[in-house]
């Protein structure tokens, strides 16, 4: 970790804050504060922000929760950002449905089929590379997503996931959140 972390957040800073620090326990629930939360919390406004569009895209989407964890997944791989893949891997593996066999085809770096992946998730993989990789998303691979049943109202959620998760991924990489850098999966090296 390149910054500390915020020791006891709801005890170091002031109480303007507080109210911060409560709504990002509230979302996290059960798993408490994360290193990148206690992070964040050098710029409390920030993680308020941060915290409000996370929701967002975790929690107010009409995506299905396997495509959501593909294209999360995706731009973790990409960008070798292994806190955040260790973080929504086992989400992915848990989906109803979800099989080791289509795990293996999304955690390879550069897959050159589709695989037992569905066409939506084939769809949505390829579209998470490009859009990591490249930003700018060919027409052409833009109609295959659309043509495999999302809404205008599904590409924007599936879009603003990728989007945000690239910002989060270069965000945990850049400062070594999570001191996971260079502990890439066994498979990754």
């Amino acid at each position: 970790m390149r910054l500390h972390y915020i020791a006891h957040p709801s005890r170091t800073l002031s109480a303007g804050y507080q109210e911060i620090v409560q709504r990002i326990e509230t979302r996290r629930r059960a798993t408490g504060l994360l290193p990148l939360d206690l992070t964040l919390l050098h710029a409390p406004e920030i993680a308020n922000g941060w915290n409000t569009l996370f929701d967002a895209i975790r929690t107010k989407n009409s995506l299905a929760e396997d495509i959501r964890e593909i294209a999360i997944c995706r731009t973790a791989l990409i960008n070798r950002a292994w806190f955040e893949w260790n973080a929504h891997a086992p989400i992915l593996q848990h989906c109803k449905g979800f099989t080791i066999d289509q795990f293996e085809t999304v955690k390879q770096r550069s897959p050159s089929c589709q695989g037992v992946l569905n066409n939506q998730q084939w769809a949505v993989l390829r579209y998470a590379d490009i859009m990591t990789t490249e930003v700018a998303v060919p027409q052409a691979l833009f109609d295959e997503v659309r043509a495999t049943g999302f809404s205008a109202q599904q590409m924007v959620e599936l879009t603003a996931t990728i989007a945000t998760y690239n910002m989060v991924g270069r965000f945990l990489v850049a400062l070594d959140v999570g001191e996971e850098n260079d502990k890439p999966p066994d498979w990754a090296v």
